[in-house]
């Protein structure tokens, strides 16, 4: 089995996180944009064009914030992650400008509903996946001091 590379933006505007919404049979989830990075791309090259496909927006990268890893298997979509194991690298960004108005860009993700803007003095109150990055979040908007690498987290 490969492992796979995901670079993830966390877009903050207005005390406010960008996010993909998405439905399940448990209701609605929310993740980050940015998806995996393909052959011969750089993890900056990916997140710009996943930023481009999935919200219409071009992004200013700046520093790592997070790095996160997802063994499939360990956690309660086994069902249909087993296999699956995927290293995200988690970059706070900046929107640049968008091509239209922020929201569902050509070439949304699967199952993609629309993209929301997430308070964060409400952040616990939402299925945001992984889900242990909402304190990391927290934590970050109020000039805390957090780790980088979370491990095997969802």
């Amino acid at each position: 089995m490969n492992i796979r590379n995901s670079a993830k933006a966390i877009i903050i505007q207005d005390r406010e996180l960008l996010a993909i919404k998405k439905l399940d049979k448990d209701g609605y989830y929310f993740i980050l944009p940015g998806g995996g990075q393909e052959h011969g791309e750089t993890l900056h090259q990916a997140l710009k064009r996943e930023c481009i496909e999935e919200m219409n927006a071009d992004v200013e990268i700046g520093n790592l914030l997070f790095i996160r890893e997802y063994i499939g298997k360990n956690y309660e979509h086994f069902q249909f992650d087993s296999e699956l194991h995927q290293v995200e690298y988690m970059f706070l960004c900046d929107i640049i400008s968008s091509i239209r108005e922020i929201g569902n860009g050509a070439v949304p993700d699967d199952g993609q509903i629309s993209v929301e803007r997430l308070p964060i003095s409400e952040i616990m109150n939402y299925r945001l996946y992984p889900q242990a990055i909402r304190d990391k979040i927290i934590a970050y908007t109020s000039g805390k001091e957090f780790p980088v690498y979370l491990g095997d987290i969802n």
